[in-house]
């Protein structure tokens, strides 16, 4: 298979998790989030999609690039590849936390290791191809406000 090729399944792959997220999201977005006191710094809801959309491309790059290495250090690809699922899993877990169970606090509490599980395959990606890395800095910063985002909606609903 070649490097395109992984990069599109990789890309379907992500914004396919993300697609599934959002269903989780969707209801709760009319209907419980509403009725939440939120900081200030809240961004409008319309920013949400076409920023995870975004940064799911370019995590499926990232991976895809990764896993067009595979031949050249399979070990050290596949571990990392590990680590870029498990942060995926976790990403998509939080927003059934936050969303589907209205649970804040215990998302609060994922999304700390979701960000240092980003920050761990940031750390693996960059090891294998630079660019790969680079383009998980956008992940980690937006996953690192919306952790900041989480701990004031749940402060603020407590």
């Amino acid at each position: 298979m070649n490097k395109f090729l992984k990069i599109i399944i990789a890309v379907a792959a992500c914004l396919a998790i993300g697609y599934t997220s959002g269903m989780v999201t969707r209801s709760s977005i009319t209907t419980w989030y509403p009725t939440l006191i939120k900081p200030s710094f809240n961004p409008p809801n319309w920013i949400f999609a076409p920023v995870w959309s975004t940064l799911y491309a370019m995590m499926g790059v990232a991976a895809g690039f990764v896993w067009s290495e595979i031949k050249s250090n399979e070990e050290v690809v596949k571990k990392a590849l590990i680590f870029f699922l498990i942060q995926l899993g976790l990403n998509a877990l939080w927003s059934y936390l936050f969303f589907g169970l209205h649970n804040p606090m215990l998302a609060g509490l994922e999304i700390i290791v979701l960000w240092l599980m980003i920050y761990e395959t940031y750390i693996q990606f960059a090891k294998i191809n630079k660019i790969a890395g680079y383009l998980l800095i956008p992940y980690l910063a937006w996953v690192s406000f919306a952790a900041v985002l989480n701990g004031s909606i749940w402060w603020l609903n407590r």
